[in-house]
């Protein structure tokens, strides 16, 4: 049969037959997929790339292919049925896209809008995608526009469309970079966020579990792509995912399954793994756009599931981790109790409960892990809880101090390790901590001293398995023994005290010295690490414990290499390098709960040089000691030379300064000159005005009368003017003063310059580099000096230009005798020409007003012809509008009269008819009398047949 209907796609010319034949091919390939698979692929893919025009075709062999190559549907429950189906859907897959234009065809088809081309076609390509997800990649990378296609199923408006585009996208951009960042410049962020909001962010269903998928494939590993994320605001959108209320209802597994992701998302842009410069910016936006605090809000409600509680700590910790802001907010965040407590001591509290679940322990010491990360500031608080200076001696309130003690010192093992490790990241390279905790001192029993912590925590150490505990046995020392190692490295003093108890050496060398089971290799390995701390950080202050006369000891007792080989037990560990890899305290279950992140650095970073340290003699030693202090007094030479060149990096900043204010004042002397350049312009154009509107009236008269207003106006702008250039003479003189002063000091510095006769590289190139830039300074005064110059130059000419004015117009005035008459003659002329330029201004303005009053006038009146204009055309269409009804109506009444003499016509030949055959007719009036009648009769029987119905 599948043989028959082969043939007829193969072969039938009619559309209709082909199309039935497929329609059946579809109908048998869910259950005999081998055999239509076989023979009909071929011939499917024909019917494609030959029947497009035929949707209903394409749809019918688009699914066919799919019941082939899909292994969705498989009813088989058997083990051997079911990977014999997925072995035959990736042969399947594997001779579809053999050739790659079936691929690109398959492709092509997805542009059609037609649902049952569209999505038949995006179940095929999803499930080719599955059974060979890297070399369909490879096809869709290499074909024009391929992703691009893929991205508009995004914006298709029928659901069912959209949602199987994402699940699409998301089976195409598993692990491959190339794809995801072309996804992602496709605009994918704005739409899948859009989806997540329409689809009611954290209480959408699995359209949004779907959508958050395909971001973590877009984001993950990828920093390409998180930080076009970060850049494009998209951080700000994540806000409110987080508003989830403080309710004790409402939680369906769906929305739990929702947040999962999301806090997944938020850890991925912050995640310890990517580069730090990415990480610090996100976790600043995170701060800025307010969903840090969103987060602590979670942290802090009530009625939040476990899993979630503990996804929300994790997350909080990366977001906060090594970013001094955030680290910051999060110490000031406190619980809604009553007192309110810092969000810190109630998450302390749950890691040293033994009650609380393991997950959630880890999770709150990760959380104290990352809030003391690179925060010095941070951990001198958390020390500064144990000193007896800050101790609360009411008892009302408990301190993060207090707790981690109580934890350390407590009969579960558990809550030992995490607070000893908790305790050693207050104290991670930060020296000044280290020494501050040996001033802690604990009350033991009441009527016994006070015991250091220190002291302490050696004798838990030496008490070993005498204390019955609950949990692992060798959690408590080695978690005791990571703190001192942590403790005691790179602090010198921390070693003598320890040193000091002299039951301590011996109490190590003795455990290290027994062959003990594996449990105990541990133990060993790490008694080892304290020793050699105790000898590389020894600074020979204890005569009994010196450097040397430990290495005697381990030689005796020990043999340095068999202490070598027990300080190899750790690294050996099988849990060392899990630990290693990431710095979350991740552990399946208590018993892995052996290493800690930071201390496999110390243990990679001190392992070597212990090794060379237990090895090297004394004589070797001493020339160490001898270098260390030579490089100290070349450091303090290099560090005089610094900040010789830092003071004058300090004086050339000032200058650079003093230079730019010089240049404003240069600048502003500049434009006070143009200004006085102008105005001494527009007094020439005043003065020549004058003298032509004088001249109009009586030549002869103009002269005297030009010259009268010479004498009466010149003399004070002259005067007004020679003050101006007397302020500018000043202004220069008080430029070139402090450009000596510069010059003078710009000498000095040069004198003061170190002699290149030094040994040190560094200081003989930053006296160059320093030379250079005064050389700088001075091409820059020199400008200076050349534009005040110049500027002095100009203002010289203008003097003399005014000194040529002021002698014409003396000599003027001399030359011309002017009697005493002739004087009130020419001031009353000149009183006559002032009084009419008064009255032409007036009437010029008066003219103005005149004109912006029409003006306004004429715009009002354009403003109501537009008007009426537009009722006009509104009119005039309405009127149209009427005239075409009436020549509608007009025709319509033709066509009936037109109706009406027809049927008078058939009427007249129906009567003639009758009678010539005998029947009687009626006249007219008559059948319309009768005709009503029978309508009567007949409305009659039919109220009656209703009613009895």
């Amino acid at each position: 049969q599948i043989q028959k209907l082969c043939d007829r796609v193969a072969s039938s010319t009619l559309l209709d037959d082909r199309r039935n034949a497929v329609r059946a091919l579809k109908s048998l390939s869910k259950k005999y997929r081998l055999e239509v698979g076989i023979q009909a692929m071929e011939h499917l893919i024909h019917v494609l790339q030959t029947d497009r025009s035929d949707s209903e075709i394409i749809g019918y062999a688009l699914d066919t292919l799919y019941n082939i190559i899909s292994n969705d549907e498989e009813e088989e429950v058997e083990e051997n049925s079911t990977r014999q189906s997925e072995d035959l859907g990736s042969q399947f897959t594997e001779i579809f896209i053999k050739q790659q234009e079936n691929v690109t065809l398959l492709l092509s088809l997805l542009e059609e809008f037609d649902f049952h081309v569209r999505w038949p076609g995006v179940k095929l390509l999803t499930s080719l995608l599955k059974q060979l997800g890297p070399q369909v990649q490879q096809i869709i990378l290499v074909s024009p526009m391929g992703v691009s296609r893929l991205m508009d199923l995004l914006a298709d408006s029928r659901e069912v469309i959209r949602n199987d585009g994402v699940l699409l996208l998301q089976a195409l951009t598993r692990s491959n970079g190339a794809i995801q960042k072309i996804v992602a410049f496709e605009n994918a962020f704005e739409r899948l966020l859009d989806i997540i909001t329409e689809e009611g962010n954290s209480d959408g269903g699995i359209v949004v579990e779907d959508c958050l998928i395909l971001l973590q494939n877009l984001l993950k590993n990828n920093n390409s792509n998180q930080n076009f994320f970060k850049e494009g605001s998209y951080i700000q959108r994540m806000k409110p995912w987080f508003e989830v209320g403080d309710e004790n209802s409402g939680w369906s597994a769906q929305k739990v399954t929702n947040l999962h992701l999301m806090l997944q998302l938020v850890r991925v842009l912050v995640s310890p793994n990517n580069p730090p410069g990415a990480t610090s910016s996100c976790q600043k936006a995170m701060f800025q756009c307010g969903l840090l605090q969103q987060l602590c809000t979670i942290l802090m409600a009530t009625g939040v599931p476990a899993d979630i509680l503990t996804e929300t700590i994790n997350t909080v910790s990366e977001v906060i981790r090594g970013c001094q802001v955030n680290q910051d907010y999060f110490a000031s965040v406190n619980a809604p109790s009553n007192p309110p407590r810092p969000a810190i001591v109630v998450l302390l509290m749950s890691m040293v409960n033994e009650r609380q679940p393991f997950v959630l322990r880890c999770a709150v010491l990760y959380c104290f892990q990352c809030f003391l990360y690179k925060n010095q500031k941070g951990q001198g608080e958390i020390v500064s809880t144990l000193l007896p200076s800050t101790i609360d001696a009411t008892g009302n309130s408990v301190s993060a101090g207090q707790l981690l003690c109580g934890g350390l010192f407590s009969t579960d093992s558990l809550s030992n390790w995490c607070a000893a490790v908790a305790l050693a990241h207050a104290l991670q390279e930060n020296a000044t901590q280290k020494e501050q905790l040996l001033r802690v001192q604990l009350a033991t029993s009441i009527g016994n001293p006070p015991v250091s912590l220190l002291q302490q925590c050696t004798n838990i150490l030496s008490q070993g398995d005498k204390i019955d505990r609950r949990g692992s046995k060798i959690q408590t020392r080695v978690g005791l023994l990571m703190l001192l190692c942590t403790w005691l490295s790179s602090c010198p003093i921390a070693v003598t005290h320890f040193l000091h108890n002299s039951a301590n050496v011996p109490f190590l060398t003795g455990q290290i010295a027994e062959n003990l089971g594996e449990e105990e290799q541990l133990v060993q390995g790490l008694c080892a690490l304290l020793l050699g701390i105790s000898i590389y950080f020894n600074d020979n202050s204890l005569e009994s414990y010196m450097k040397e006369k430990l290495k005697q000891l381990i030689e005796k007792r020990i043999g340095k290499e068999n202490f070598i080989e027990k300080l190899g037990f750790i690294s050996k560990h099988e849990l060392y390098s899990r630990a290693s890899q990431k710095p979350q305290p991740n552990f399946p279950s208590p018993e892995y709960m052996i290493f800690d992140h930071e201390f496999t650095k110390l243990v990679k970073e001190l392992e070597g040089v212990i090794t060379k340290a237990i090895y090297k003699s004394s004589e070797e030693d001493k020339q160490e000691e001898e270098v260390k202090k030579t490089l100290e007094q070349h450091d303090s030479i290099v560090t005089h030379y610094k900040n010789m060149i830092r003071e004058q990096d300090l004086q050339l900043e000032e200058l650079k300064q003093q230079i730019s204010t010089l240049k404003c004042q240069n600048e502003q002397l500049q434009t006070a000159v143009t200004q006085q350049v102008s105005q001494i312009q527009q007094h020439k154009d005043q003065y020549n005005l004058l003298k032509v509107q004088l001249g109009k009236d009586n030549q002869h008269q103009g002269s005297y009368s030009d010259g009268a207003q010479m004498n009466g106006i010149q003399p004070e702008e002259i005067g007004r003017l020679r003050e101006e250039i007397e302020e500018l003479k000043s202004n220069q003189e008080l430029l070139q003063s402090q450009l000596a002063e510069k010059d003078a000091l710009i000498e000095n510095l040069k004198s003061s310059q170190p002699s290149p006769g030094t040994n040190e590289q560094s200081s003989a190139t930053a006296s160059a580099r320093d030379s250079e830039q005064i050389e700088e300074l001075k091409q820059e005064l020199a400008t200076l000096k050349s534009q005040l110059n110049s500027q002095s130059s100009e203002i010289t000419k203008l003097q003399t230009e005014k000194q040529e004015l002021l002698e014409k117009t003396e000599a003027f005035a001399k030359s011309v005798p002017i009697p005493g008459e002739s004087e009130t003659v020419i001031a009353t002329k000149t009183t006559d020409v002032e009084g009419r330029l008064s009255a032409l201004l007036q009437e010029t303005k008066e003219l103005k007003n005149e004109i912006k009053a029409l003006s306004e006038e004429r715009t009002a009146i354009k403003e109501q012809l537009d008007s009426s204009n537009s009722t006009i055309a509104i009119l005039q269409n309405e009127k149209n509008k009427l005239e075409v009804d009436i020549t509608d109506s007009k025709k319509e009444q033709d066509d009936l009269l037109v109706l009406l003499a027809d049927q008078d016509q058939k009427i007249f030949s129906l009567k003639n008819k009758l009678k010539e055959l005998g029947h009687p007719v009626e006249e007219e009036d008559e059948l319309e009398s009768g005709d009503q009648d029978d309508e009567d009769d007949e409305d009659e029987d039919d109220s009656k047949e209703q009613g009895h119905i």
